[in-house]
């Protein structure tokens, strides 16, 4: 369990490191302390809570070069996508498309994994026991709810910006779709991939189909 741990935490250095944290060639801990006005500008560089971004479900600050960081913030559950988040990636990625002073966007995750999927305890009533009789009124219901979710994560494929998913952990269901619908994906060791959808009788529709083949290589 060391290994994995020491690579996920090694991920996520180098990605705060590339992206995230402002670089000072030759600084090392046996140097002097900073004067203040260094100290100032490592303050002013470090990453700081976005404005204008305040959600339940994922947290964003920025850091220094123009760099938008977007976490899955909810780790007492895995990242499990509740109905917050569904909602909230739109929201945050609309945002995102519009910030003239952004210019790349890293996506990761809180805690020990990248994201367990769809929170099944908060949308499983809604998406797998569609409400009535009626089936085609039922197909109707379903259909909206699916292009809602397909939303979520289109959202980030048509972002104007680079978008970056660093991914550590389990990466299971939907985090699947997330992360293809991404333009650049870097993994830690411990990281690992499941289509779940199939376990619990529901195809993966909400990006894993349509973008996954061309990911791998394996679309003709």
């Amino acid at each position: 369990m060391a290994v994995p741990a020491a690579a996920s935490r090694g991920l996520r250095g180098l990605v705060t490191r590339r992206f995230l944290a402002p670089t000072q060639p030759g600084l090392t801990f046996s140097l002097p302390p900073m004067s203040s006005t260094v100290q100032d500008e490592a303050s002013k560089a470090a990453p700081v809570e976005a404005p204008g971004h305040s959600y339940q479900s994922l947290r964003v600050t920025s850091g220094p070069e123009h760099i938008l960081h977007v976490q899955i913030n909810r780790p007492e559950k895995r990242n499990a996508m509740n109905r917050a988040f569904w909602r909230e990636m739109v929201e945050c990625f609309n945002k995102i498309s519009e910030d003239a002073s952004c210019r790349a966007v890293v996506i990761s995750g809180e805690g020990k994994t990248f994201t367990s999927g769809i929170d099944l305890t908060d949308i499983a009533s809604g998406l797998l026991q569609p409400p009535g009789d009626d089936v085609a009124r039922k197909s109707w219901y379903l259909r909206n709810i699916i292009t809602r979710y397909q939303e979520t994560f289109s959202v980030i494929e048509k972002c104007p910006k680079p978008v970056i998913a660093a991914i550590h952990g389990g990466c299971i269901g939907a985090g699947v779709d997330l992360i293809t619908a991404c333009d650049i994906r870097y993994c830690a060791q411990d990281a690992f991939f499941q289509v779940k959808e199939v376990d619990i009788g529901l195809a993966a529709d909400v990006g894993t189909l349509q973008r996954l083949p061309r990911v791998i290589g394996s679309q003709r």
